[in-house]
């Protein structure tokens, strides 16, 4: 079955300027051809579907995410295992999130679904599978319940072979605190003792399974980095060197803005305003995010300006709304909506391991894709005017009436 999507005006994710008049020949699920400047194939019987001008581009991805904090006592893991199914079907249909990598999910749920979607009996994003974190006793979000509590060496050792023996695709490892937490639970805190983490990531290396790094202090991303680590999460506060250190290991990181930066005293648009008071997080949280944002937001811009490799997640739900809460924080950060782009969708694509077949609208990879109706490039915003999402050239989601 060929599908071909003509009039696209398209922001391939390669080059910044938008392509207009551009023709995307769709095959067995993969883009086989780019045509430009009004050239037209040869359609014989194939799907046409006419975008009228609209933007095409590759579809989004948030790279840090996490189901609904649930306890069992709350709703039954039957009743979790589905409403978390449901959530990544709805990034899929309602906002073009084609690709996940999760940061900690009980029972083993995201392992669960990616199964589901990769087999193909049901429709929904690829997932990139951790199983619970790990921290210590004492340790980060506890309350969560995705975290396990480990001690020792050989806790995390034994902690990390149960989550390979169960499917996932890395280890996620809480080196510090965080925002979200308990007395004890503060992100100045590193937890693990020197021989729990040289243990903790030798087990990794030796098993060649990347590290996921929770790492919210100085002390936290060096470690982190020096031990090898594939990704350093959130960074709230960093140095110079920790700077420096991302860019000699070549380590991704990955901000979560949205972690310090929606609270009700910085909002500036609908969006924000509308998240934050369903949300309603507690007084003593959004004080806690609130002291930490500038910091947060003076390490991801020298970040950003340093050329570190970076991509997007969010860090919070609903799944559908997530990413494109945190693509707005980017730039209202001071990250150009081009830069914001590609963190969403090449980049991301390339820290899951996936660049060869995901993350650019370029002849040989999948068409997961979406299109909009606004340029996204002049205003981030405009990624949530969606029309069409695609997903191996299937149309999935059809919002143009």
């Amino acid at each position: 079955m060929r599908t071909i999507l003509t009039n696209a005006t398209l922001i391939d994710c390669v080059k910044l300027a938008p392509a207009e008049r551009a023709v995307v020949v769709i095959e067995n699920g993969r883009i086989s051809e780019i045509l430009k400047g009004g050239r037209q194939p040869a359609a014989g019987d194939a799907n046409v579907i006419d975008l009228e001008g609209a933007y095409l581009l590759p579809g989004l991805w948030d790279v840090h995410i996490h189901p609904d904090y649930l306890s069992l006592a709350e709703v039954p893991l039957a009743d979790q295992v589905t409403l978390f199914g449901h959530r990544l079907m709805a990034g899929l249909t309602e906002s073009g999130i084609i690709g996940v990598r999760c940061a900690g999910a009980h029972h083993f749920m995201d392992v669960a679904w990616k199964r589901a979607f990769d087999s193909g009996q049901y429709v929904g994003p690829h997932v990139y599978a951790s199983g619970h974190f790990l921290t210590t006793t004492a340790g980060h979000f506890l309350t969560s319940g995705h975290a396990i509590e480990c001690d020792g060496p050989y806790g995390f050792v034994r902690a990390i072979r149960e989550q390979m023996k169960n499917g996932v695709d890395h280890i996620k490892l809480n080196l510090s605190g965080g925002i979200m937490g308990l007395a004890w639970d503060r992100h100045w805190h590193s937890f693990l003792l020197e021989e729990e983490l040289k243990a903790a990531f030798a087990i990794c290396r030796q098993r060649e399974f990347m590290v996921m790094a929770h790492a919210t202090n100085p002390d936290a991303v060096k470690n982190a980095i020096r031990l090898g680590a594939h990704s350093v999460e959130h960074g709230y506060i960093m140095d110079d060197e920790c700077i420096e250190l991302l860019l000699q290991h070549d380590v991704w990181y990955v901000p979560t803005l949205a972690i310090t930066h929606l609270t009700p005293d910085q909002v500036s648009n609908d969006w924000e305003r509308r998240w934050v008071e369903q949300r309603n997080l507690a007084d003593s949280l959004c004080c806690r995010a609130d002291a930490a944002s500038d910091v947060h937001r003076m390490g991801f811009r020298k970040a950003l300006d340093a050329g570190v490799k970076m991509a997007l997640g969010s860090d919070i739900r609903p799944l559908k709304d997530a990413a494109l809460l945190e693509m707005g924080l980017w730039v209202k950060d001071g990250a150009t909506p081009w830069q914001t782009l590609l963190a969403a969708t090449k980049h991301a694509a390339a820290i899951c391991g996936m660049a060869n077949d995901l993350g650019t609208v370029e002849v040989g990879k999948l068409a997961d894709l979406i299109v909009v109706a606004a340029n996204p490039l002049e205003d981030i915003n405009n990624v949530r005017r969606l029309l069409l999402v695609l997903k191996e050239g299937h149309v999935v989601s059809d919002k143009r009436r």
